[in-house]
């Protein structure tokens, strides 16, 4: 009986140790700043936008969202976008 359990915490041990190994650092870059930034400020979020499709219209909102932060303590801004079919002016 004690066999078992030794033999269990020795499989389960090994097993979380094989997980462990696979992680990997995180890469907080990014050469597109129009939809992720590092650090700083909250960007300035576009004025919304209306575009004319031919039959219809549609608006787009832009806003910048806070993701969390960086190992080092750095912001991450996620740029989200908002469309809606709008009526044509």
């Amino acid at each position: 009986m004690a066999l078992r359990h030794i033999l269990f915490a020795a499989v389960t041990a090994l097993a979380v140790g094989g997980c462990a190994s696979n992680t990997f650092a995180p890469n907080y870059q990014s050469n597109n700043t129009d939809v992720l930034r590092i650090g700083g400020e909250r960007p300035e979020a576009a004025a919304p936008a209306i575009e004319n499709l031919g039959s219809f219209c549609v608006q787009t909102t832009q806003q910048w969202n806070d993701q969390g932060k960086t190992p080092d303590g750095q912001r991450l801004w996620v740029k989200s976008t908002l469309r809606q079919a709008v009526a044509c002016r």
